[in-house]
């Protein structure tokens, strides 16, 4: 029996199900081998040779697979059907190769399918292959150039940026776009104009809306009325006028349906329509890919196979009549700056199946399938037809002209099934009925507004608008978005609030550093010119060895040129390129740079673990500090008020915003202060919020049974109430301020009870049964930071999104998979030591001491891996 090897369990046991008894079909679990975190991973002296490590979880894995082939000796690597599949196969053949469990007579084959049904999986048994040399190699020269940055230039910002946590090759260029878009709203200058709008009536009495367009003869443009005077007076022009329709103007339009979803496309509309983040679209997208429901989801394809393209047509025409269908069916290419995984598009497996009938449980497994079909089925329909309409209404004298736009839409085609998401609205006098107007006939005045408006500065992207901007860069892979997106977040570098990507003080440092330090390598064509030479080795039509021969070069030197600087001098550098947003011009013109608190100080950049600030030149004596985003930034240092002789400000500390009361004296070094509640921003801040912070404990009364003082308050672990030695958690940071007697003392009650029966197990909040391929119980629990999934000792969070009576057992494998994949680097570097331990007691003491400095290096990993 052939042994079959795919990533997943639960890829592995649907295929097992369509092969049968005669194949044996095992699982990898993703990447089995990858560089250790450590120097020389990547022997730039010799050819670039790597080093590979099977990871410790890993181990258990390829030893399954070992001693299947010692039965059955056949090995079939059915991975997935891109570049990180070709790679997870190739690592496979040698980690294989390397135990000796392939012989010189195991036959070793690779197969690719695009879709996990019955017939694309027997479709692809019937045509192996060999591992794709050119693929695998684009793949070692990714992984090369991510680890030689990350463990290169990572060092370079700990030491001179304290509180920067690491640097990656895509990862750096994508926070580079968020800052400068920061800086672009920072540094714009809203300017006013305004509109005239006149609602009209018909002589039968039908409104329509028309704006003013012709004034004085002269055509306007966006600012032609500059302020309120300037409106008002086009008001009175308009009102003093008797009006007529000039004419009316009808012209066909049409509008053709969008392209069948690719990776990126998949996640910018996942984004408008549900607000899903790039890593939750991928994460359910492969979830639905595995129960064999769609086609293979990282993918910069937009082709559909010919079978497709024909089922399709023939469920238009079943569902929604052959008036819906084209004559001839639609083709699409790619336009894509950096196609090279010529995949097909992400589609469903079976056309016939909507939403309704395959009854997805999941909700985000289920919406992502509804948008999936729907787009896919009205990319094949016919286009929608209508017919837009113009008409110009003015004065006898020419003096003004308005003009009132609409459409009526004259045959739906695919609309009636699916609109494309827009990023960011836009109000469209297009989109708006007419009544039936006619040339020459009366236009009634029934009222004439003037509109302010502000000219607004470009938005801040969010995960779909940047993913479209990366792709259209040419920056970055399918495959890399959504791991790119998530790590500058998890990195602190970029924060999501409202769907919106902000970028934080110790991202925009980072970013200045790199455009002042390593600038080459976070310029945009350079990065998407690396990308292009990636796809020529991927297409066998470049060495992956002199690509990285000519980045090493040039980057090495950069490297040791900046190891050389002292970080006094990076910060001058840093503080001079930040000037115009660190010390913009005051309203009263003195210097910007000197400290508004003691008048005396010159205000300098300075950093801390936890990012960038600036603080006054005269520390200690004075502590003045702000965000580097300047004196009017959101949440900047600033004095609320007095209170009792007292002055109140709001202040940015090293653990976040806080407010204090008085100032630092020889007497008292530590003044009254209270950090900001989590959910409280900085700008909401006043002296009223301020002063019951600093009064907390919040006393709420004696308790009814021994009369010991109730408070409530909020402490390391959150907002409390607390009695004697007992302190109970409480959910909402704002009870802390209304909290009366009767819930403190339930909550207290509740929390001793909690305490007596400690020593009980925790009930689950779900069973979900026996896991499938290992036995043991899997259920979710609730947890201090959340609901999570527990198997054994592994402990998986759930997403935030998900609810846990939404949890199925193949979601449930999925989550504790990829928990179990995260945790070997952290356990090889403790468990070596202690696994070398002879029976000499003393020297097997100081062991693990020694061996502490590579895990510190550890950190640099993450960046690189996840750059790809």
């Amino acid at each position: 029996m052939p042994v079959v090897v795919v990533e997943s369990p639960a890829k592995a046991k649907t295929i097992n199900k369509y092969l049968g008894p005669n194949y044996t079909v095992l699982a990898s679990y993703g990447h089995v081998r990858d560089l250790p975190a450590k120097d020389g991973s990547v022997d730039t002296e010799h050819d670039f040779d790597m080093k590979w490590e099977i990871g410790v979880d890993s181990r258990k894995h390829v030893k399954a697979i070992a001693d299947a082939l010692k039965d059955d000796n056949e090995l079939i690597l059915a991975t997935d059907p891109d570049r990180e599949g070709e790679a997870i196969s190739w690592h496979l053949e040698e980690a294989l190769r390397k135990r000796k469990a392939i012989k010189k007579d195991t036959p070793v084959s690779r197969v690719v399918f695009n879709a996990i049904t019955k017939s694309a999986v027997t479709e692809a048994m019937k045509n192996p292959r060999q591992v794709d040399a050119p693929l695998v190699e684009a793949y070692l020269a990714r992984r090369a150039l991510d680890y030689l940055v990350g463990f290169n230039l990572s060092p370079v910002l700990w030491r001179k940026l304290p509180g920067a946590r690491s640097a990656g090759r895509v990862q750096s260029v994508c926070l580079r776009l968020i800052v400068e878009r920061e800086i672009e709203i920072e540094a714009f200058k809203a300017r006013e104009y305004w509109t005239v709008k006149a609602v009209l009536a018909t002589p039968r009495g039908q409104e329509y809306e028309a704006r003013l367009t012709v004034l004085a003869g002269d055509k306007l443009d966006k600012y032609s009325l500059e302020n309120a005077t300037q409106a008002e007076l086009a008001v009175q022009a308009v009102s003093s006028r008797d009006l007529t329709v000039k004419s009316v103007e009808a012209k066909p339009a049409s509008r053709n349906p969008s392209a069948p979803f690719m990776t990126s496309t998949l996640q910018q509309e996942a984004s408008r329509k549900f607000g899903m983040g790039a890593r939750q679209c991928m994460s359910t997208a492969q979830r639905l890919y595995e129960a064999g429901h769609i086609t293979y989801m990282r993918t910069d394809g937009i082709d559909m196979a010919p079978e497709a393209v024909t089922a399709t047509r023939e469920e238009i025409a079943t569902r929604y009549g052959a008036e819906f269908v084209p004559s001839s069916p639609r083709i699409y290419k790619n336009k894509a700056k950096n196609a090279q995984e010529a995949h097909e598009c992400i589609r469903p497996t079976d056309m016939s199946l909507d939403a309704t009938k395959l009854k997805i449980s999941e909700p985000d497994q289920r919406k992502l399938y509804d948008l999936i079909w729907k787009r896919t089925i009205a990319c094949q329909m016919e286009a929608a037809r209508m017919e837009r309409t113009t008409v110009d209404v003015g004065s006898a004298d020419g003096q003004v002209e308005l003009r009132a736009t609409g459409q009526v839409v004259l045959f739906e085609g695919f609309l009636k099934v699916y609109e494309e998401g827009r990023d960011d609205s836009v109000l469209d006098d297009d989109d708006k009925r007419l009544p039936q107007i006619a040339q020459g006939e009366a236009a009634e005045k029934r009222g004439i507004t003037p509109d302010q408006h502000f000219t607004q500065p470009p938005p801040r992207y969010t995960e779909a608008t940047l993913v479209k901007k990366m792709e259209e860069l040419g920056i970055g892979r399918p495959s890399t978005y959504a791991s790119v997106i998530t790590t500058i977040q998890d990195r602190e570098y970029v924060r999501k609030d409202k769907n919106r990507l902000f970028p934080e003080d110790k991202g925009r440092i980072v970013t200045i550093f790199l455009l002042n330090f390593f600038k080459r390598y976070v310029e945009y064509d350079f990065t998407a010119d690396l990308e292009e030479q990636l796809d020529d080795v991927s297409a066998g039509d470049r060495d992956y060895k002199d690509v990285l021969a000519r980045f090493w070069r040039d980057f090495s030197v950069a490297i040791a040129e900046t190891s050389e600087l002292r970080i006094t001098e990076v910060l001058d550098v840093l503080d001079a390129a930040l000037a115009p947003q660190l010390y913009p011009p005051r309203e009263d013109g003195s210097d910007p740079r000197t400290c508004p608190l003691c008048g005396e100080g010159k205000l300098h950049l300075k950093t801390s673990r936890t990012g960038g600030f600036v603080g006054c030149g005269n520390y200690p004596e004075c502590r003045y500090t702000r965000p580097i985003g300047g004196e009017g930034a959101e949440g900047g240092d600033r004095v609320l008020g007095e209170d009792a002789g007292d002055e109140i400000s709001l202040r940015s500390g090293r653990f976040g915003p806080y407010v204090q009361r008085g100032e630092a004296t020889e007497e008292n070094k530590k003044p009254p202060r209270a950090s900001l509640p989590k959910g409280w921003a900085p700008d909401s801040i006043d002296l009223d919020k301020a002063l019951t912070l600093l009064n907390l404990p919040r006393e709420i009364g004696p308790h009814p049974e021994d009369g010991e003082m109730v408070e409530a308050g909020i402490g390391r672990y959150g907002p409390y109430v607390k009695h004697g030695r007992v302190y109970a958690n409480i959910k909402d940071v704002d009870d802390v301020f209304t909290i009366g007697m009767n819930r403190a003392v339930e909550e207290l009650a509740a929390k001793a009870a909690r305490g007596a029966g400690r020593g009980a197990a925790a009930k689950p909040l779900k069973e979900l049964g026996e896991h499938p391929e290992s036995g043991g119980a899997v259920n979710i629990m609730e947890g201090r930071y959340g609901p999570y999934v527990k198997w054994e000792k592994v402990n998986a969070t759930l997403p935030k999104e998900t609810e846990p009576t939404d949890v199925t057992m193949d979601m449930a494998v999925a989550l504790i998979a990829e928990k179990a994949a995260k945790k070997p680097a952290k356990k090889a570097a403790a468990k070596k030591p202690a696994a070398k331990k002879p029976a000499a007691k003393k020297p097997a003491a100081k062991k693990p001491a020694a061996k502490k400095a590579p895990a510190k290096k550890a950190a640099a990993k993450p960046a690189a891996a996840e750059d790809s």
